[in-house]
């Protein structure tokens, strides 16, 4: 009754019980998982898990278990002891979190519980993800959210055995990025005016600090900055970084598609490159996401600049640029060690080292693989969480044209099975998107996020888990985690699981 459902998993006799008597051995780089193993069980249990070379909870990094590379994890529960074992420091991570929801859901609570004892039964498991990439996605750009929520979500994603949190900084509709060198994207692109005035922004100390709490947790935090489209926002701070000199702009009030976007001049790069820089210094992620997609090129049309850039690259149009601006930007992340990421709308060609996340549909991510990139797959139709979760009257609102089910979300298959070897090993896994036009409030992201984000990531960790025999079993029991988290969560129409108003 685990979620993501383990690859291998047997019931042995007997139960092991936490107590005050209960001691942890953890040596070397296993002293970060002990260490979280005492931080997330403290506040409800008060349990002190002292440290003791004759520990009875006993976790070991031996790089002799490669099999189970990055992530995987051996778990072992007997009566007398508690075993757990993996080649990396990242697999007792998720080891730890498999031992939290192997206890009563009280052990979740951030209240201290008495009267409860705190058993986890015999088992003996071996679990192994399918995907290194197991993530998702969350716009802070049209509505900030405070760190403290981005602090609660890694840590409801590190539960769930998701590693990748990925933030959309920045859009057309605000721009939540702190840069030393131009003050005014957050002085003046992260302030929306119009009817419902909006604003806010992270400091540089709050991101790192952000960045420092997942990586306890096992959990990579991707930065996005969105060029060159979806500008909008720092146009309104740096207008002379667009296509028509001397034009004055606010930060955009509507959604959806804005056809102002960055030019395509030296200073236009030099910028991109000073951002990029100072995201660098902020964020150590090995991947760094530059938006990309929905970049009308009506302006560069119309630019004598843009049509004038474009003639000396001896491109055929405009257009072009497109592919030769993120190029520009990918070849400057290349140069500082990071890899560039990209959104696809299309079965357009991004430049050749680039990450793809293929939001369309299924055919722009094996096109993708086919051409040799990696590809993260985020089809809008099984992980777009802001759409609604039902038809139903008291669904919240959210983005029209249809419903994100948890039986989609479910049903995905990162790299279907009619895809070729060659193309399928390029799937580095997938995530989930949860834009924030219509989500203004943390509770409102928790109840789209939850219990779909759940799904996800069982199929992201083990694409073998059946949804009647595993995962719908599973999540009837995972309700009641989710309640003594206090997370805001659909109720399913058979009462599954628990859920309470977003509002």
């Amino acid at each position: 009754m685990i979620i993501p459902h383990p690859t291998q998993f047997a019931r042995i006799p007997g139960h092991f019980t936490f107590d005050e008597t209960t001691a942890v051995r953890a040596a070397g780089e296993a002293a970060g998982a002990a260490r979280l193993l005492r931080t997330l069980l403290a506040p409800a249990t008060g349990l002190p898990l002292r440290s003791s070379a004759a520990g009875t909870v006993v976790l070991v990094v031996d790089d002799m278990l490669g099999g189970l590379g990055e992530e995987g994890y051996g778990l072992t529960v007997g009566p007398d002891a508690v075993l757990l074992r993996a080649a990396r420091p990242a697999g007792l991570l998720r080891g730890v979190q498999t031992l939290r929801q192997l206890l009563p859901p009280e052990a979740l609570s951030a209240q201290p519980v008495t009267g409860v004892p705190w058993r986890v039964p015999g088992v003996q498991i071996t679990d192994v993800p399918r995907y290194p990439w197991r993530g998702a996605m969350l716009d802070v750009a049209r509505h900030f959210l405070p760190v403290s929520f981005l602090r609660r979500f890694t840590d409801l994603l590190a539960f769930h055995k998701l590693n990748v949190l990925h933030l959309h900084l920045t859009d057309d509709q605000g721009w939540r990025m702190p840069v030393a060198a131009f003050p005014r994207l957050t002085e003046v692109g992260g302030r929306r005016g119009g009817a419902r005035p909006h604003q806010g922004a992270y400091t540089a100390a709050e991101l790192r600090a952000l960045v420092a709490y997942a990586a306890e947790r096992g959990v990579t935090v991707v930065p996005e900055i969105e060029m060159p489209g979806h500008t909008r926002a720092a146009l309104a701070a740096y207008p002379h970084l667009g296509n028509v000199p001397g034009r004055p702009l606010e930060v955009w009030t509507e959604w959806g598609v804005c056809d102002t976007v960055l030019g395509v001049h030296d200073e236009v790069l030099d910028f991109c490159r000073t951002v990029l820089g100072e995201v660098l210094d902020v964020f150590p992620s090995r991947y760094v996401h530059v938006g990309g997609d929905e970049c009308p090129v009506t302006e560069w049309e119309t630019s004598p600049a843009a049509r004038a850039r474009a003639a000396a690259l001896g491109l055929e149009s405009p257009k072009a640029l497109h592919g030769w601006f993120l190029g520009q930007v990918g070849d400057f992340l290349l140069a500082q060690g990071r890899l560039p990421v990209c959104w696809a709308e299309d079965s357009g060609a991004p430049p050749a080292d680039f990450t793809v996340m293929p939001w369309r549909d299924g055919a722009h991510g094996l096109a993708a693989a086919r051409r040799g990139h990696d590809v993260v797959m985020t089809p809008y139709r099984s992980t777009y969480l802001d759409y609604p979760q039902s038809a139903g009257p008291d669904e919240p609102p959210g983005q029209a044209g249809g419903v994100v089910d948890l039986r989609a979300v479910h049903a995905a298959e990162a790299a279907p099975a009619d895809w070729e070897p060659a193309a399928a090993a390029r799937v580095l896994g997938t995530q989930a998107q949860l834009w924030t036009e219509y989500v203004s409030t943390a509770a409102h992201a928790e109840y789209l996020a939850f219990p779909r984000l759940a799904a996800l990531a069982d199929r992201a960790w083990n694409p073998a888990s059946d949804w009647a025999a595993d995962f719908r079993p599973a999540l009837r029991r995972h309700g009641a985690r989710l309640d003594a988290l206090r997370v805001h969560h659909r109720r399913e129409p058979d009462g599954t699981p628990t859920a309470s108003s977003p509002h």
